[in-house]
């Protein structure tokens, strides 16, 4: 019995679910993805209890999670070869939404660092730290992944014998 009814044509194929959609998107998946880390900073800066360690370093964790997810949701539909462009790519266009949400933040008041509001003066230097470490550490990231992704592949999918005649 097939798979398939031969009747089954191109009509019968399904638009990707929303989340896919976005997630093929580098600038889409990129700017949520900045925006979203640098309002979440925000918001635990403002609200949370910075003189505990924990909290401090629980919420650090929770935001680099973040990176890293959006990060593999969007290579991971691509080609490991791709990745070579679009890691770098998506790091910059991260990093400059994370900057361009941080200068608005920062014009309204609303920018913090520490317990102290955050002057255009913090806003340079945490811009270029910013980049730098979204451009060294995504694409180390997906360097890992591929390592990881290509290992995994190659032990669980079946190996084809090689014909020597």
């Amino acid at each position: 019995m097939p798979l398939f009814r031969s009747t089954v044509g191109l009509s019968a194929l399904e638009e990707p679910a929303f989340v896919r959609r976005i997630s093929l998107s580098l600038s889409t998946m990129a700017v949520l993805t900045g925006a979203g880390l640098r309002l979440y900073r925000a918001v635990v800066l403002q609200y949370g209890p910075s003189d505990r360690w924990l909290w401090v370093g629980g919420t650090f964790v929770v935001g680099l999670a973040f990176l890293l997810l959006m990060a593999t949701l969007h290579l991971g539909n691509h080609t490991v070869r791709s990745w070579l462009w679009r890691a770098p790519l998506f790091a910059f266009v991260e990093s400059v939404t994370e900057m361009g949400v941080s200068l608005g933040l920062t014009l309204a008041g609303m920018e913090r660092i520490g317990s102290l509001t955050a002057t255009l003066e913090d806003w340079q230097g945490a811009a270029g730290r910013i980049l730098f470490a979204r451009m060294i550490g995504i694409p180390l990231f997906a360097l890992v992944l591929a390592l990881v992704s290509t290992i995994v592949r190659l032990a669980l999918l079946p190996r084809k014998p090689v014909n020597t005649e």
